[in-house]
């Protein structure tokens, strides 16, 4: 049996069920390429006291997983909640395919912990990435989100550091007409040292902004939402 386990936002984020789980499999990866952590690998493994494997791209995107299911019950670690990433639903499509019994353990993801900005759910639009090559596709959905007065989450790739990803957004905002005033960096939501800051993309340069992070650009703020924001100024 195949099981996606997430991990939530910290080292002792995960549920007792996950640990159960974890308890009776006979073989534990890590999938290390979709966020860049910020505790390490011994870290888990000190928590569930079993050795873990990596599990890069090619080894989950090669599906060798689902064949190793086949025989043994393999727990697949993952940062956050489990079926955000593309290549994880393809997972389970493949599994099914070949009769192989799969389970989600779901957890605690940043798509959760944003509602510490105070922004309401509800009005955040399409999700977007900056890619760590020259790309400023992700604005286009940013423009789509302001046209409807929808919040942008945007997420980073693994490698790119804040003030990279301030410079792409800012850029990219001038380039396509996007009026660009205060946004949101989230740093380590979930975590005891996360920040949260409300500012332009200038000042905030000055922060230490830790990975991982996320930044947002809200869209039209109701009043609750907006004197709520201007607490992390």
């Amino acid at each position: 049996m195949l099981y996606l386990i997430g991990l939530g936002l910290n080292s002792k984020g995960y549920s007792k069920e996950a640990y159960e789980t974890v308890e009776k499999a006979d073989k534990l990866y890590l999938e290390s390429y979709t966020v860049e952590f910020h505790y390490s690998k011994e870290e888990i493994e000190k928590e569930f006291g079993k050795k873990i494997e990596d599990a890069d791209r090619e080894k989950v995107e090669n599906l060798s997983l689902i064949d190793e299911a086949k025989k043994q019950d393999v727990a697949l670690l993952i940062y956050g909640t489990p079926l955000t990433a593309t290549t994880h639903i393809t997972l389970i499509q493949e599994a099914k395919k070949k009769k192989v019994k799969i389970k989600v353990i779901h957890s605690a993801s940043v798509l959760d912990a944003i509602a510490e900005t105070g922004l309401q759910i509800y009005k955040f639009g399409k999700i977007t990435s900056i890619p760590n090559f020259e790309a400023d596709s992700f604005i286009k959905i940013v423009k789509e989100n302001l046209s409807i007065n929808a919040h942008s989450l945007i997420l980073v790739d693994i490698g790119m550091n804040f003030s990279e990803a301030l410079d792409k957004i800012a850029n990219a905002c001038a380039k396509h007409k996007v009026k660009l005033e205060k946004v949101i960096a989230c740093s380590r939501l979930g975590n005891s040292d996360s920040k949260i800051y409300y500012d332009g993309t200038n000042n905030l340069k000055s922060k230490k902004v830790k990975a991982p992070f996320c930044i947002i650009i809200p869209g039209k703020l109701h009043f609750v939402e907006k004197e709520f924001l201007e607490g992390f100024s």
